[in-house]
């Protein structure tokens, strides 16, 4: 069996609260339209802001009760004196709480659509245990009363009033949800950290320092702060203030008695934080540059590139010379040179006693023991042909001109 096919509809109880969706049905509804629906606390009316073919059915994700049918002007009626009788028994209701002791402060009060059902807002500095309150209520007005806690945001949504600012509090008169505020964005606004210029009605952060907040971290970016020093064609200047609402800035130069007052938009193609057109760029590049020779001289002559050097000429390394690859070699027996550098090497060589001597089979030439100390020198091999590496010792080595046979490494000592 298909399920029917669900019809959405946002609908508002309060001016300025909240949209709850539900299911139409068959209903053909507009914006604007009352109805009556089921609701955690009875039988409310409400009023349609959202219409069906406003609505993406696959977006709503929450199951949505049905709408019980359209407002009548009766219900209309019957819903204004309900809101009058609440408001008349909120003192009572106080009082009530009072005699009980318990530590909350009633806000407001509201009647279903039926008058059965009574539901009390309310306020506590901590989770406090309303339950005896709620049956003696129950008992003096003969109605089910509901106890909810709300914030102190809510408790200034719901009593209303005016703002500093001399118009009605905006979480009252338009805004459905409450932005989160931070004291960072009144320092982004240069505002006074003053905890009472800063507050609204609710004791919270102003709301509406949220409102401008992008709009001045828009501006304020990609120019200096206040107090920084800077470079202009004119000369050094310090920067005394930023008016972000009439976007400009105030600099002061050096050697000037008076401050200059700029447009932002000039003082980014001065800066460097906006595209300049053509012609002011070589205007100013022009005057840097000459301010610049007559200050420090004419810039030293550039590096050649490679295509001005002379054809064959050598190329020159970072170190102005031209190192060459049979510099100092290193083998694993000890240190030797190549024979291009004229090393200890050769020295070895011409020194070396004649071979066949019993000098020249200790120190490894000719014969069996010349053998084994080429086989030391060149250092030791496995069978299959790999280099074995030697393990060195602690004390150190002996420099010889031909290593040392048998893994000695000592080669021909003079005396």
């Amino acid at each position: 069996m298909v399920a029917p096919q669900r019809v959405p509809a946002g609908i508002r109880f309060k001016e300025a609260g909240k949209v709850y969706y539900f299911d139409a049905g068959e209903f053909d509804l507009q914006v604007g339209t009352f109805v009556v629906v089921d609701t955690s606390h009875g039988q409310e009316v409400g009023r349609v802001v959202v219409a069906p073919d406003q609505v993406v059915a696959s977006e709503i994700k929450e199951s949505l009760k049905p709408i019980r049918r359209l407002a009548e002007p009766e219900d209309l009626e019957r819903a204004k004196e309900l809101k009058k009788r609440a408001e008349g028994q909120l003192e009572q209701v106080k009082l009530s709480v009072a005699e009980d002791g318990a530590a909350i402060r009633v806000v407001a009060c509201e009647y279903s659509l039926d008058g059965t059902e009574m539901t009390c807002y309310f306020t506590a500095e901590d989770r406090s245990d309303y339950r005896s309150v709620s049956r003696t209520l129950s008992k003096e007005l003969d109605v089910k009363v509901h106890m909810l806690q709300i914030g102190e945001r809510d408790r200034a949504k719901i009593i209303d009033g005016i703002g500093r600012c001399g118009e009605r509090l905006c979480c009252s008169s338009w805004m459905t949800a409450f932005p989160t505020v931070s004291i960072k964005q009144a320092k982004e606004q240069d505002l006074p950290l003053n905890p009472s210029k800063l507050s609204g009605a609710c004791g919270r952060l102003l709301c509406c320092l949220t409102y401008e907040y992008d709009q001045y971290r828009k501006i304020k970016g990609g120019i200096p702060k206040a107090g920084a020093r800077i470079s202009t064609p004119s000369g050094n200047a310090r920067v005394l203030k930023i008016n972000v609402p009439k976007e400009t800035i105030t600099l002061l130069v050096e050697g000037e008695p008076e401050s200059v007052d700029m447009s932002l938009t000039d003082f980014r193609l001065m800066y460097g934080t906006a595209l300049r057109p053509k012609e002011l760029t070589q205007k100013f590049e022009k005057e840097l540059m000459e301010k610049d020779v007559a200050e420090n001289g004419p810039a030293p002559d550039a590096p050649e590139s490679p295509a001005q050097r002379p054809p064959g000429a050598p190329q020159r390394s970072r170190g102005g010379q031209q190192r060459s690859r049979g510099g100092q070699q290193r083998s694993r027996g000890g240190q030797q040179r190549s024979p291009e550098s004229g090393g200890p090497d050769e020295q070895s060589r011409d020194d070396a006693p004649p071979p066949g001597s019993r000098a020249a089979q200790k120190s490894g030439q000719g014969g069996p023991a010349g053998q084994s100390g080429q086989a030391g020198q060149a250092g030791q091999q496995s069978e299959d042909g790999t280099p074995r590496r030697r393990r060195r010792r602690r004390g150190g080595r002996r420099r010889g001109g031909g290593g040392g046979g048998g893994g000695t490494g000592g080669g021909a000592q003079q005396s």
